[in-house]
């Protein structure tokens, strides 16, 4: 099966650009994105957070989101964090959006700034929450487990891709590059396996690429 491309942070770059400038909800649609880049959620995981998961009951942001074993892969519940200042001013953006179409709102800007907390932070154009599909899919050990997909919202981070012009980007195309970068850039091999929240490090090994360039590095000072 063909790998997820990795993005160089020149095309990360680009991919903002375009989905600001042509997306019909630019807003929601640069946060999905940025959410994979930034934080290395599931498109999945996207789906089904909710605002109480993001926000204070004052309005103020988490930076520290708990996902629930319930929402994730491998029903293993991880922290992320919205610590990336694109990624809380992508998240502001969209929450303002949604009060001002009052998408899913309470009327009481005082708690959730208005919002509905148990609401899918993440909706489509109309105010519903995106639907999931199960399937079944045969795990590490052999086994057939049953999982949650969001085939819809996959589908539409597969558009954005390819509407910004690069060839392979899919909804794990976020994960697999923030998970290459953080390599590059020295981490261990267990912190990113701790970050993708996967069991074994095996499982992290398709998430990641190493440039030729460090590959030549290591070769030079090996001794």
């Amino acid at each position: 099966m063909a790998q997820a491309t990795t993005l160089q942070p020149g095309q990360i770059r680009h991919l903002l650009r375009v989905t600001a400038a042509t997306s019909r909800h630019p807003e929601r649609d640069c946060l999905i994105l940025l959410l994979g880049l930034t934080a290395g959620m599931r498109v999945t995981e996207i789906a089904q957070i909710e605002v109480q998961d993001v926000l204070f009951p004052s309005g103020a942001l988490r930076e520290e989101i708990s996902l629930r074993a319930a929402i994730t892969k491998g029903c293993r519940q991880r922290c992320i964090y919205l610590s990336h200042a694109k990624a809380i001013e992508a998240l502001d953006r969209y929450l303002g959006y949604r009060a001002e179409r009052r998408l899913r709102t309470t009327g009481d800007p005082g708690r959730y700034r208005g919002l509905e907390p148990s609401s899918k932070l993440i909706l489509t154009h109309k105010g519903y929450k995106f639907h999931l599909n199960t399937k079944r899919r045969v795990s590490w050990e052999g086994e057939q487990v049953e999982y949650l997909a969001c085939d819809s919202l996959q589908s539409h981070v597969t558009t954005l891709y390819r509407d910004a012009g690069i060839k392979g980007g899919s909804s794990h195309s976020g994960r697999r590059t923030m998970a290459s970068r953080l390599i590059q850039q020295g981490e261990d091999v267990e912190t990113v396996q701790l970050l993708l929240g996967h069991a074994e490090l095996n499982h992290v090994r398709p998430y990641l690429q190493v440039s030729q360039k460090r590959l030549e590095a290591m070769f030079e000072t090996v001794v």
